[in-house]
C-alpha cells in the first residue's frame, strides 16, 4: 500500500490519533508491537499558530517513529493552513486533517466532526492546505452527522478531488459517539467505489484479531485503524500481524510481561513530561495493562491515586512477583476472557 510518499506493507496496521494517548511515550510502546503507522495527539490549529505550549510540543517527533502523520483540527481555513505550514517544518510524513472528533467542545464550534454540518467548508479547506503544503495530506472523519446525514460516499469523492492522498473512515456519526456497534457497511462501499483511487483507511471496533480479518476480507479496505483497545494493550498490534499472517492465534503476554512493559512506558513518559503530568497521563494505560486480575481492586486503586513515581515502581514489582507466570487466559475477565 502506498500514502503519499510512503509505501507500507499489505494491510498495514494503524495507531488512530488520540488526545492524552498517543504522545511519544505510547507510541514507543506501540512501535515496538508492530503499528505500520503512527499519528500524533490531534493538535489545535490556533493553539499551534499562537504558539501554544502543549499544541508546539505535540509536533515532537522522533525518526524510530515512522511513518508518522500530525493530525490537526480547527475551523478557519486561514488559520488551518497556517497551522499545516507550521506542523510541515516539524517534517511528518502527511499532515491529517481532523474531521471526526465528535467530543462537544470542538463540534459545537465547527471543528472536527462539526465539519460534517458544512462540507463545502470542509471541501475548500481541505483543498486550501493540499494547495498550501508540500507534503501528503490525508483526512479522517466519519459516515455523516446522524443517521438522517450519512454523507459520505458522496462526500469521499469530493474529499478525494481536492487532492488528498488517503482518506480514513470511522464506522459512526457524530451523534452516535462512541456508542453502539461501527457500521462498516459504508465505509466498504466508498472502498468498492470505482472512482475511489486513494487508499480507504477502516476505523471502529476493531478488538481482536478475528475482527480485523474479517474487516479486511468483507469490505476490502487498504489499512485498519485501532484506536481505544489500544488502552493498556499495545500488543494487539502483534497479535493482529499474526493472525493475518497465519491464521493463529498467540497468547497475550503474561503478567509479568506486561508489568515490564509498563515499566518502560512509564518511563518512557517521564523522559517527555514532568512527573505528575506523566503518572496522570499513564493512569488510563495503567488501568488496563493489569484489567481483570482477581482481587485486585485495592492494588488497582493504589496503582491510580498515587503521585509517587517510586510507589508506583514498586506496585507494578508486586504485581509482577505475585502474577508473573500468568496469562491473559488463565484470569476470568482479561480482555472479555
Amino acid at each position: 500500500m502506498q500514502l503519499g510518499n510512503t509505501i507500507l506493507r499489505d494491510q498495514p496496521l494503524f495507531l488512530a490519533p488520540m488526545e492524552d494517548i498517543t504522545d511519544p511515550s505510547f507510541r514507543y510502546v506501540c512501535k515496538m508491537f508492530g503499528a505500520d503507522f503512527m499519528y500524533t495527539e490531534f493538535i489545535s490549529s490556533d493553539g499551534l499558530i499562537r504558539d501554544g505550549r502543549k499544541s508546539v510540543k505535540k509536533l515532537d517527533l522522533f525518526d524510530y517513529e515512522r511513518p508518522i502523520g500530525i493530525q490537526l483540527y480547527g475551523h478557519i481555513i486561514d488559520s488551518m493552513v497556517e497551522a499545516a505550514l507550521r506542523a510541515s517544518e516539524a517534517d511528518p510524513d502527511l499532515i491529517d486533517l481532523n474531521f471526526g472528533c465528535p467530543v462537544r467542545k470542538i463540534a459545537a464550534r465547527g471543528a472536527g466532526a462539526g465539519m460534517l454540518q458544512n462540507f463545502p467548508l470542509m471541501i475548500e479547506m481541505t483543498s486550501a492546505i493540499v494547495r498550501a503544503v508540500k507534503i501528503p495530506v490525508t483526512v479522517k472523519t466519519r459516515l455523516g452527522w446522524d443517521e438522517n446525514n450519512k454523507i459520505i460516499v458522496d462526500l469521499a469523492e469530493q474529499l478525494q478531488d481536492t487532492g488528498i492522498a488517503g482518506l480514513t473512515i470511522h464506522g459512526r456519526t457524530r451523534s452516535q459517539m462512541y456508542r453502539g456497534e461501527a457500521d462498516w457497511t459504508l465505509i466498504g462501499e466508498v472502498k468498492n467505489n470505482p472512482r475511489m483511487k486513494i487508499p480507504v483507511i477502516g476505523n471502529g471496533d476493531i478488538n481482536t484479531p478475528e475482527k480485523a480479518k474479517l474487516m479486511f476480507d468483507r469490505y476490502g479496505v487498504d489499512a485498519i485503524m485501532i484506536g481505544r483497545a489500544t488502552f493498556g494493550r499495545p500488543w494487539i498490534f502483534r497479535e493482529i500481524r499474526h493472525y493475518l499472517n497465519t491464521g493463529e492465534l498467540i497468547p497475550e503476554p503474561t503478567v509479568g510481561e506486561k508489568a515490564d512493559l509498563a515499566l518502560l512506558h512509564l518511563e518512557k513518559s517521564l523522559e517527555h513530561k514532568e512527573g505528575k503530568s506523566a503518572i496522570l497521563e499513564m493512569r488510563r494505560h495503567l488501568s488496563n495493562y493489569f484489567k481483570g486480575l482477581p482481587s485486585f481492586r485495592d492494588t488497582r486503586l493504589r496503582l491510580l491515586t498515587s503521585l509517587d513515581v517510586d510507589e508506583i515502581r514498586g506496585i507494578i514489582g508486586e504485581i509482577s512477583e505475585k502474577w508473573g507466570s500468568f496469562r491473559g487466559e488463565s484470569l476470568t475477565g482479561i480482555y472479555g476472557v
